[in-house]
């Protein structure tokens, strides 16, 4: 098999300040194609509606979503793990004694904990909030893989030493993170993605952005931080490449010889 490069999704393919992958990027990934497998690592539900252009737009040929508990090969699906709903409870209790807000969606409704954090997070980023809130503790019954939490690091701190079993991945603004069990992440989604592929773990080469980024850029054979990426995963980092807007994506596979520079 050919080796992988993967891909984070927000920050890394996808600029926030167009909502679009560069030009650079996409043109890039379609001269990997011939020579590697094409992997998209992300927070995302690649499958949901929110994302599914850009899955399109991309056409990876495998995908390790929400952070690891879900793993896809074409339309297959070779792993999945959803949230200990034990774990689950605990933390939206924990979470109402707070002033931030953890939560996530499902299909067309929004459970979140202290929903007004999510509507002024909404609100400053977007200037308005469409989303259509529920009651969170009815997470409890539903299929929940990873959550998100809304608040500073100092918060995402106390949360990761309340509950030891779960990482708290702030996102490279530092208005969020990711919340997931510490038994899924992009690391272990790449290492069953490689299991199931048969290809070494050193015939890698991973592109992030966050911290939820930071283990699968330090288990990749080469572990690459955009220019855009928070401070402690460019220490991390094998390289680090210019911004997302200043084709960093077409930059580094340049200086690897992933790829030819044209004349």
């Amino acid at each position: 098999m050919k080796p992988i490069v993967s891909f984070d999704v927000d920050m890394t393919l996808l600029d926030h300040k167009d909502w679009t992958i560069p030009a650079s990027a996409l043109e890039t990934i379609e001269k990997l194609r011939e020579n590697y497998t094409i992997v998209l690592a992300t927070g995302r539900d690649m499958d949901s509606i929110f994302s599914t252009a850009i899955r399109d737009e991309v056409r990876p040929d495998a995908i390790i979503h929400l952070n690891g508990t879900k793993v896809t090969v074409g339309d297959q699906v070779i792993y999945e793990h959803t949230f200990d709903k034990v774990l689950l409870k605990e933390i939206l209790a924990y979470a109402e004694k707070t002033p931030y807000s953890v939560g996530t969606t499902v299909g067309e409704w929004d459970y979140y904990v202290n929903p007004e954090v999510v509507k002024r997070h909404d609100a400053t980023l977007w200037g308005e909030c469409g989303r259509r809130f529920e009651d969170p503790g009815k997470l409890v019954e539903l299929e929940v893989r990873t959550m998100a939490y809304i608040g500073d690091e100092a918060g995402a701190k106390a949360m990761e030493e309340q509950f030891p079993d779960i990482h708290v991945h702030m996102f490279a603004d530092k208005r969020g993170a990711d919340v997931v069990e510490r038994k899924a992440s992009k690391a272990m989604g790449l290492i069953r993605l490689c299991d199931y592929l048969k290809i070494p773990l050193t015939e890698t080469i991973a592109f992030g952005d966050s911290m939820n980024d930071y283990d699968i850029i330090k288990i990749a054979g080469k572990g690459i931080a955009m220019g855009n990426a928070m401070t402690e995963l460019k220490k991390a980092a094998d390289y680090v490449t210019d911004p997302i807007d200043q084709e960093g994506i077409k930059k580094a596979c340049l200086h690897f010889g992933m790829i030819r520079q044209e004349d």
